[in-house]
């Protein structure tokens, strides 16, 4: 037994499995991404137990239950054969060994008793086909493998267990976690099973879209999410699951002028980004989606050669209809998504423009307190097969980003709100909610940011005071 293997079995929870397991004579086995983990030295947060006979795996629970004090929570699914048990800090599942087959429609499976074997053979991948004994009859505990996985996963090598076509029709949900463990783990899925995953792409499309965004949810917290990325376009899934993502592959080319490649662009921003910022899932889609608008904005200009006029407000405005597609949040991630895009050209252009107090303030003010996010994106997508280039634009950008602070620390910009609210405004002056409340808010707003006052209560209440006498209002 390897030392990593046995450091899985030496923690206490496993240990109380294996004694409780012993108790009723029931053969028990560590199952999958555990011992995956535990062989690349990753940690656990779950560990899966398959446990042999029928109604096996809800028994061990059981008798986990009543012989250990410090199981906190046990849920029984006796409709599923399966059970949870939460014992210091790691969720353990439990579930009898089974075999499955499966219809055309639908990636629910018909679940029948099976031995170990079956259970192992049915798994996703020969990675996550291993299994530890835990407690059965045969003595010392040991690695049962077999379908190669270890020897896959000292070469990096994503692999089904049986035939790849029928793995992926069976379960289509399989193809994106290939790609997904491809990504995060720095693996190669082998040539037959990708191959396979490109025949079957079509068969995506009775997977939900919540399934499917919590993989590419995955994929985008990965070290390098181009991968993930690459591989959907390379299989045809990007076009069913993301066309206006694909849509941004190829380049055109007119009287020899050709722009880029923005699909290239967009997945070194990406990686640059999660690099930045690994844990910034919303952030990572905001560079996956700040160019998305540019092959519905493409236009050929005799003169400046190809444009891409307004892609960030036409982005900002694609995200929803994404977002919705692929059933994701529709709240503050999406909103914050659409911030960041519909920005993202503003402070490049701030390094070509003279830049104005004024132009900074609202920029500030726009990103509401996302500037620094706003500012590793914007770093992200300064790209150019020309490195003098780049070097000089970033220096551009850090005097920019320089000037950018000075201006919202100087005038208290960062997580702005008017020095006087809408309540105030009508108390001031004895009004009910109508629209000229809106404008004198409005006007407070415009003079802090064009700088005719500072960004200060007392400078705004007098100005507020000047502004309602010209409009005839009377103070109280």
């Amino acid at each position: 037994m390897d030392a990593e293997l046995q450091s899985l079995l030496d923690q206490q929870p496993v240990k109380a499995v294996a004694a409780a397991a012993a108790a009723i004579d029931v053969p028990c086995y560590a199952v999958g991404g555990c011992v995956r983990d535990a062989l690349l030295h990753r940690p656990s947060k779950d560990i899966d137990f398959v446990c042999v006979g029928p109604g096996s795996g809800i028994a061990v629970a059981k008798q986990l239950r009543s012989s250990s004090r410090r199981a906190s929570s046990v849920h029984i699914y006796s409709g599923f054969g399966t059970a949870q048990v939460k014992l210091q800090g790691l969720e353990l599942e439990f579930v009898g060994a089974r075999r499955e087959s499966y219809s055309r429609d639908s990636r629910k499976p018909i679940v029948e008793d099976g031995t170990l074997s079956d259970d192992l053979s049915r798994r996703d991948f020969t990675i996550n086909a291993m299994a530890v004994s835990v407690y059965d009859n045969t003595g010392a505990p040991r690695l049962i493998d077999l379908f190669g996985g270890l020897d896959d996963l000292q070469r990096g090598i994503i692999r089904t267990p049986l035939d790849a076509d029928v793995t992926y029709s069976d379960d289509p949900l399989r193809m994106l976690r290939a790609i997904r463990f491809a990504t995060q783990l720095g693996f190669e899925i082998e040539a037959e099973s990708l191959d396979a995953i490109t025949r079957n792409a079509h068969r995506i499309a009775i997977i939900s879209r919540e399934r499917i965004a919590s993989e590419l949810n995955k994929i985008m917290l990965a070290p390098q999410p181009s991968t993930g990325w690459r591989l959907l376009a390379r299989t045809g899934l990007l076009k069913l699951i993301l066309p206006e993502l694909s849509a941004l592959q190829g380049v055109e080319t007119v009287h020899g002028r050709g722009h880029k490649d923005n699909f290239e662009h967009t997945m070194l921003v990406l990686d640059r980004v999660a690099q930045a910022e690994p844990e910034k899932l919303w952030l990572h889609w905001a560079a996956l989606l700040h160019d998305i608008a540019k092959p519905v904005t493409k236009r050929w200009d005799d003169q400046a050669g190809w444009t891409f006029k307004n892609h960030d407000f036409a982005g900002s405005k694609m995200v929803a209809r994404i977002f919705r597609n692929l059933k994701m949040p529709l709240g503050e991630p999406m909103k914050y998504v659409q911030k960041i895009v519909r920005l993202h050209m503003r402070p490049i252009a701030l390094v070509e423009e003279t830049v104005t107090d004024s132009a900074i303030r609202r920029l500030v003010t726009d990103s509401e307190g996302d500037l620094d996010d706003l500012m590793t994106l914007c770093r992200a997508d300064i790209t150019s097969r020309n490195p003098e280039k780049v070097k000089r634009h970033l220096a551009n950008f850090e005097n920019v980003i320089e000037k950018i602070n000075d201006v919202a620390d100087r005038d208290h910009l960062r997580n702005f709100q008017p020095p006087i609210d809408g309540a105030e405004i009508m108390a001031t002056f004895s009004l009910s909610p109508s629209p000229i409340v809106g404008e004198l808010k409005s006007a407070l707003k415009e003079a802090v940011l064009e700088g005719i006052i500072p960004n200060e209560y007392e400078a705004a209440k007098a100005y507020l005071l000047e502004l309602g006498k010209e409009k005839g209002l009377t103070a109280q």
